[in-house]
């Protein structure tokens, strides 16, 4: 069986916009009238509704952050449940033994092609080889975080109070293992009162984190790791304490809603699939109001002065209200409701934080709209990708770029109450200033110069605050 695309309907809106002489020409069938009806008749689910099942649900209709989420995060079908491989090199790689980033270019690839064989070896289908800087760069880049949060913390809280860190979606623990060999080398008295806690993004990621031999094995060397079986999304546990909370290479698999606004009045509308007895989608649209987290997260954006890409086309809106078949909906907008859901969680439960996010600031041969994801998946050892975010949930990747710039904005008015760039203690970096600022660029540097770990992941950012 190969993955398959359902069916797309960008122009599907709440009401027609051809009219008058026209119409007869454009009127739906009787079936198609019925399919409508019976679209709008399906009970809404989320994607919590729909995790005790054990196939993607029919005659359904889901806001889009929950079809993502379930598509992704499904215990029994989703596409993390299909175990996605994260590229780990047994060994270290010898940089300063190389000649240039090209040597370890093909380096990389020799032995990605060899996980990738084992792989299709166990399972041909679906499943995808991923790798993030914590991964190839290793144990420098995780050395790097650890002298941040270091020099952090030392400044600030040591010797009274113990470094007490969260990392959320903690993958094959091997940034978890990286710090804390770190701290263990370099400073033991550090390291005598540091706490190390795993948070996952659902509940059974972080009951397969506990189950990781790799991650068990870190717990044994490092008795202060404690896997946390509970959802970042469901936490509800009040940490009083000053912490840091890390989040590297996860925030781009949060969900994210869809929304467009009307052409004649600008009013936002937000996305729901609607999945029919085929499993064929359709987007349908609502007014926004019916969802509180999206309101709030359009509320909060509108208190930082945020203006949308799409509203700043005013020209392109004006005519497109004059064109007789023109759609009466903008292009779609990506909003990171999940994300926000995380600011307000850390705002609440976790007072004293200290934040660290890395992931994708921009990436390419993304699907339409502002802020889109890149959809793709593994076939056949060939990547392919979707220009849909409407994909048969489990078989795909959905992951999303960041506006580093506006989270900044956000976090600022969500967990300080200040407004936009009034803090100057909340940075945005790209990843070759943070590496440059507290990495050994040293150890990653090639006989030539060229250092692999300053030249690659150029579309990567980081807030830290």
């Amino acid at each position: 069986m190969s993955p398959t695309v359902g069916r797309r309907q960008l122009d599907t809106t709440t009401e027609s916009k051809v009219q008058g002489v026209l119409t007869p020409f454009f009127s739906q069938t009787a079936e198609e009238e019925k399919e409508e009806q019976a679209r709008k008749s399906y009970p809404r689910k989320t994607a919590k509704d729909v995790s005790s099942a054990t196939s993607p649900p029919t005659k359904t209709k889901m806001l889009v952050r929950d079809f993502i989420d379930d598509s992704l995060y499904n215990p029994n079908y989703g596409y993390f449940s299909k175990q996605a491989v994260i590229f780990s090199p047994e060994t270290d790689f010898d940089f300063n033994g190389m000649q240039d980033h090209l040597e370890f270019m093909n380096e990389l690839a020799k032995l990605y092609k060899e996980i990738e064989g084992d792989v299709d070896e166990v399972d041909e289908v679906a499943r995808q080889v991923w790798h993030t800087p914590t991964e190839l760069f290793k144990p420098w880049y995780g050395f790097a975080i650890a002298k941040y949060l270091v020099s952090e913390y030392k400044l600030n809280h040591f010797p009274h109070k113990d470094l007490i860190i969260y990392e959320m979606g903690a993958g094959n623990g091997t940034l978890m293992l990286n710090i804390l060999d770190y701290i263990q080398q370099n400073e033991p008295m550090v390291y005598k009162r540091t706490k190390y806690n795993i948070i996952e993004i659902s509940g059974k990621l972080a009951e397969r984190q506990s189950e990781r031999q790799d991650v068990r094995d870190a717990k044994d060397h490092h008795r202060c790791v404690t896997v946390i079986n509970k959802s970042i999304f469901d936490w509800d546990v009040h940490v009083p304490e000053h912490c840091f909370f890390l989040g590297m290479e996860v925030i781009d698999n949060f969900a994210h809603d869809l929304i467009r606004y009307d052409i004649n009045t600008l009013e936002p509308r937000q996305a729901l699939v609607s999945t029919d007895a085929n499993g064929e989608y359709t987007e349908i649209y609502e007014p926004v109001g019916q969802d509180s987290l999206i309101s709030r997260y359009l509320a909060t954006r509108k208190e930082v002065g945020y203006r949308s890409p799409v509203l700043s086309r005013k020209l392109w809106n004006a005519l497109l209200k004059n064109m007789p078949l023109a759609p009466n909906l903008t292009a779609p907008e990506f909003i990171p409701t999940k994300l926000f859901m995380l600011l307000e969680t850390l705002k609440t439960h976790f007072p004293q934080h200290q934040l660290v996010l890395s992931d994708f600031s921009s990436l390419p041969d993304s699907v339409d709209g502002v802020d889109a994801p890149v959809v793709q998946t593994r076939y056949k050892g060939t990547m392919v990708p979707c220009s849909t975010y409407m994909v048969q949930p489990g078989w795909f990747d959905i992951f999303f770029p960041t506006n580093f710039e506006l989270l900044r904005d956000m976090y600022l008015r969500v967990c300080r109450g200040t407004g936009a760039g009034n803090d100057k203690g909340v940075r945005v970096l790209t990843h070759r200033e943070f590496c440059e600022r507290y990495g050994d660029i040293e150890r990653t540097t090639t006989r030539s110069g060229e250092n692999p770990m300053l030249m690659y992941y150029e579309n990567m950012k980081m807030i830290l605050t």
